[in-house]
């Protein structure tokens, strides 16, 4: 049996959606196993919690960027280069 890795996709959300659903269908045809933020509100410090756990325990990291910014952090940060730079720290 072939090992099954898991994949974070990380992007804006409105604008990106499309691109979303194709990425994750390539991900589902590899037989990998896609994880993203549609599985998680970023709004708070529990939810960013969760979704740095996920990205700790991803094997593969993929950002999609388009146009867009994204939602600000309190900090002034999207919560795109804030999974990115999250997953850029763990190497």
């Amino acid at each position: 049996m072939n090992k099954k890795y898991q994949v974070f996709i990380s992007s804006t959300y409105d604008d990106l959606k499309e691109e979303r659903e194709q990425v994750i269908k390539a991900v589902l045809e590899m037989g990998h196993i896609p994880v993203g933020m549609e599985m998680f509100s970023a709004g708070d410090e529990e939810q960013w919690k969760l979704i740095a756990r996920q990205i700790e325990q991803t094997d593969y990291y993929v950002i999609i960027v388009g146009h867009r910014y994204g939602s600000e952090t309190e900090d002034g940060i999207s919560y795109t280069e804030k999974e990115y730079d999250y997953a850029s720290s763990l190497g």
